[in-house]
């Protein structure tokens, strides 16, 4: 029991992050992917797969009511890769679409966050990759024009 305890702390610290499968988090708990499933279901009542959709769906619920952040921009943070899977199993679980969801509970209580400061909270703003950090040497004028060159203009 302790090691399904881990591995559901695992999903509860990485839920957001896209490239979190069942194979990892089984590895994490010691036990084969089949073992783990029937572990986990036994002590939480709900498969691996489908605890982590609901701790995704639970946060975009959040996200909609208080963030002003597209429906995609949402699914991309809280860990789907799909809009299409996202949609459905977001109205599968709270049996409205994300965007009857939002125009459902938006304007009870507090204005909207901003959507930069929501994706700079949430991690949403990374890198391009192969991306200059403009750490190297160089004139200060220089090393800062490297710098700033991602900025929105």
């Amino acid at each position: 029991m302790r090691q399904v305890r881990l591995a559901k702390d695992a999903m509860d610290r990485d839920w957001a992050d896209p490239e979190l499968d069942l194979g990892a988090v089984a590895a994490h708990a010691g036990y084969s992917r089949y073992h783990f499933i029937r572990a986990f279901k036994e002590a939480y009542g709900e498969t691996p797969g489908q605890y982590l959709t609901h701790r995704r769906i639970d946060r975009a619920e959040d996200l909609l009511r208080t963030a002003n952040l597209s429906v995609t921009e949402i699914c991309h943070l809280v860990g789907f890769s799909s809009v299409g899977t996202f949609s459905a199993r977001f109205k599968a679980w709270t049996g409205l679409t994300p965007s009857e969801y939002r125009t459902k509970h938006v304007g009870r209580g507090a204005a909207l966050i901003p959507g930069c400061y929501a994706m700079l909270w949430a991690g949403g703003f990374r890198s391009a990759p192969g991306a200059s950090t403009g750490s190297g040497s160089g004139t200060g004028a220089t090393s800062g024009k490297q710098r700033n060159s991602g900025e929105a203009g």
